[in-house]
């Protein structure tokens, strides 16, 4: 076994050649927000779409736009609005009269990276039309079906809930989000560092191709092989479990949890974890590497209760509370 994890250390290491310059690439144009492209990355190896949530002006769409802007790989934004329509989306079907048939126009939707900018400014309808592309990678118009390409991978930016004109996405979508990453602020020095580079009515922001789409593909069969020890993958079913029957646990959070997470949740975990340990050059998953990605996998599959709330008691409470009740291999 020795053996076999030093070979997949050599693998993961010869297949994420282009990690740092890829990070350094994006830095050049992104100050700072260090965990919100590392969670981008993970989501672009795991094969799992991404949240970012966060007040405007964050560089949350700067920083999606920059990431496809160093793949070579085809990249669409979409503006989300209240009156978007599906069709808007997916595509529909056009009238040919000279020819007195229908014919497919395919919507912005088919490309490898999309950005969905405030999705949930959008209503029910559109936000419905997304699930059949995020979990099935493919699209159906009118009664023909149609493959998305590979990769496909959906990057989504919202606002906060209580900013004006949004709307909750449903459960349903949310849980096909492998991340919800919440970006905050920058630190002091690097707002100091924008405001160096930024602050001009024509600031440079060019970046070169770094990793092609062929690459992306390679490095997923990469993190597919990486190694999860048994104890480590029992303990991330412990920590699903204890989202759904804390009790079983000792953990003392009755009464705090309307409903758990889902077993989407389990293989999200194993995944990012994964993929984090490829980013870190390891061909093998520690606890460490489901701790870090944690927080981000289940914040938004866990619905605290109605007396939780009135607590001010938030998931991520509750899931801090799950690691630290929970006893790590």
């Amino acid at each position: 076994m020795t053996h076999s994890i030093q070979e997949l250390d050599r693998r993961v290491q010869q297949a994420g050649t282009w990690v740092q310059p890829l990070m350094q690439e994006i830095g050049r144009v992104v100050i700072g927000q260090q965990g919100l492209v590392q969670s981008l990355l993970i989501g672009m190896l795991s094969n799992g779409h991404v949240l970012l949530e966060g007040v405007p002006g964050l560089a949350k769409t700067l920083t999606v736009r920059t990431l496809a802007a160093c793949v070579n790989a085809s990249f669409q934004r979409l503006q989300f609005t209240p009156d978007l329509l599906p069709a808007d989306l997916i595509g529909t079907l056009i009238y040919n009269p000279r020819e007195t048939m229908f014919t497919t126009r395919k919507g912005p939707i088919f490309a490898n990276l999309i950005l969905a900018d405030e999705i949930n400014r959008a209503p029910a309808k559109v936000q419905s039309a997304l699930l059949e592309a995020m979990q099935e990678h493919q699209v159906t118009i009118s009664e023909e079906t149609f493959p998305l390409p590979d990769p496909f991978l959906v990057l989504a930016t919202q606002n906060p809930l209580e900013q004006e004109g949004t709307y909750p996405l449903p459960e349903a979508q949310l849980d096909r989000f492998m991340l919800k990453v919440v970006v905050g602020y920058p630190t002091r020095k690097e707002e100091r560092a924008i405001l160096d580079a930024m602050a001009t009515s024509s600031p440079r922001l060019g970046v070169n191709h770094v990793i092609s789409k062929d690459q992306i593909l390679e490095a997923r069969e990469v993190v597919n092989q990486i190694y999860v020890d048994d104890k480590v993958k029992d303990y991330i079913v412990d920590l699903v479990w204890a989202t759904r029957e804390p009790a079983a646990y000792k953990l003392k959070l009755e009464g705090m949890i309307r409903y758990g997470a889902s077993p989407r949740a389990t293989i999200y975990l194993t995944l990012a974890a994964k993929a984090h340990a490829f980013l870190h050059g390891r061909g093998y998953v520690t606890p460490h590497d489901v701790k870090s990605i944690g927080v981000e996998v289940l914040r938004h599959r866990l619905a605290v209760s109605y007396e939780a709330e009135a607590e001010s008691i938030t998931s991520e409470d509750i899931i801090s509370k799950v690691f630290a009740g929970l006893a790590v291999p």
